[in-house]
């Protein structure tokens, strides 16, 4: 139910859904209009119809009047009130009193006023055994002498015309809306297929999988012809990035093997002052110049590992690891640095947290985190890792300064080192290898207040769920 409720949220906010019921809008008010112009159409021929024949029937019985008097127009009307004629009609004479002289209607309406002009009145009718009370329209006609005639017809069927066209353009209408509604399900549905494919697509390349490409539906159109744009765009850009890489690890590794032979020849020009006895200034020169050295080679390794985790070069060597083995392994390699420093490290791992991954990789991201802590976490560090709800979490948690909220964005990227960490040895590619490692593995990475200090959650899919 909460994913359908969250598929659902999802579908409301998308630009294909505004879309479809924009459409659906328009279709429904077009429909509406169409029905009710009908059945105004409807209604009214059936009102003029109605009206025509009173209009004949009146005019006929004038006639009458005119040529044989009242004595005339009571025979015509007692002629045309004689036996079911099927035309609905009803006539009624009466004298002043409100007797009747002639007609098919046994008495005066009840309630109907005795009024010249139009009227509308009900009677009761015997069919098929059974005595029905129907509607009827007409009109009054005074005669001299206070005679009255009343012409009216029968409007029950045309009553009952006007009901099933209502009910035919009601049920017309409702079958029309759903079908404008799954239209639009559909049209919305095709064009979010269209769009999620764009979309799954995005989000594997920014996963580190440049190779992949959006699907072409061979239909030439809009959506085609955006997805061969976008092909061609990562075409590009995977030429310019394996350029940039070729680039780049050419000069690390043309870089990192001149400054190795620096520092071994420094090495032996060390041992070879302390074995002349060289002064203390040349041997201390010597010793800084390894220093940097070993800090040029450090950030060389470091870009490199940087590099193989963005590229996704060493995902064909991921193996199903325990990510608890792999954090206490790296807490014994920096407990010795903890106790010289006076630092309390303490490890609660919970053990079997498996999950799917680099173990090389991830072993420099948890060797990473250990180093930041120790360096400027203060007097106490934690190292945890359990599972919870199918994921593998690791945290460090320290009891330093912390980072700002404002900076955690920021210190993600390379090269980039707080003001106060700048006395401090270091190259400021820690957490951006972390970051690329745990991107590598679908992970994430996240920093918060540790009340007080600082507390590093790394996050992984478990063995089981989604595949590295």
């Amino acid at each position: 139910m909460r994913r359908f409720l969250s598929q659902a949220r999802r579908l409301v906010r998308t630009h294909a859904f505004r879309l479809a019921s924009l459409y659906f809008a328009v279709f429904a008010v077009s429909v509406l209009g169409v029905l009710l112009f009908v059945y105004w159409s409807s209604a009214d021929f059936v009102e003029r119809q109605t009206q025509a024949t009173l209009d004949a029937e009146i005019a006929g019985l004038a006639e009458q009047y005119a040529q044989g008097g009242l004595s005339g127009l009571v025979q015509i009307v007692a002629a045309r009130s004689a036996g079911d004629r099927g035309d609905g009609m009803l006539y009624l004479v009466t004298d002043s009193a409100g007797h009747p002289l002639a007609g098919n209607i046994t008495g005066w309406p009840e309630g109907t006023p005795v009024a010249p002009g139009a009227v509308a009145f009900t009677v009761s009718v015997k069919a098929n055994g059974r005595t029905q009370t129907r509607p009827a329209q007409g009109a009054l006609i005074v005669i001299q002498g206070g005679y009255r005639l009343l012409v009216a017809r029968d409007i029950s069927d045309a009553a009952l015309f006007r009901e099933r066209i209502k009910m035919t353009l009601l049920w017309s209408g409702l079958v029309a809306l759903a079908v404008g509604l799954v239209g639009g399900a559909v049209m919305s549905r095709n064009l979010l297929r269209r769009v999620e494919q764009v979309n799954r697509t995005a989000e594997r390349v920014m996963g580190g999988n440049l190779a992949d490409r959006v699907p072409l539906a061979g239909s030439s159109d809009e959506f085609d012809q955006l997805a061969a744009n976008l092909n061609n765009m990562l075409d590009q850009i995977e030429r310019l990035m394996a350029g940039m890489r070729e680039v780049s690890d050419n000069i690390a590794h043309d870089l990192r093997t001149p400054l190795a032979r620096l520092r071994a020849r420094l090495e032996l020009s060390l041992i070879a002052a302390d074995g002349a006895s060289a002064g203390a200034a040349q041997t201390e020169a010597v010793r800084a110049a390894i220093d940097e050295a070993d800090r040029l080679l450090a950030t060389f390794n470091a870009l490199l590992s940087i590099a193989e985790a963005e590229s996704g070069a060493r995902r064909n060597e991921a193996e199903p690891l325990d990510l608890a083995q792999t954090a206490r392994a790296a807490a014994e390699l920096y407990e010795p640095l903890a106790e010289e420093q006076g630092c309390a490290l303490t490890v609660d791992v919970e053990p079997g947290v498996m999950i799917r991954g680099d173990r090389h990789l991830l072993s420099q991201a948890v060797a990473n985190l250990l180093d930041n802590a120790l360096k400027y976490g203060g007097g106490a560090v934690r190292l945890t890792a359990h599972q919870e709800d199918g994921r593998a979490a690791l945290e460090v948690c320290d009891s330093g300064p912390g980072i700002p909220e404002a900076e955690r964005d920021a210190v993600f990227d390379r090269f980039v080192r707080l003001e106060r960490s700048r006395s401090t040895p270091g190259n400021g590619l820690g957490l951006s290898l972390v970051r690329a490692v745990a991107q590598l593995h679908n992970g994430t990475v996240a920093l918060a207040d540790n009340a007080p200090g600082l507390k590093v959650r790394l996050e992984f899919a478990a063995l089981g769920g989604e595949p590295f």
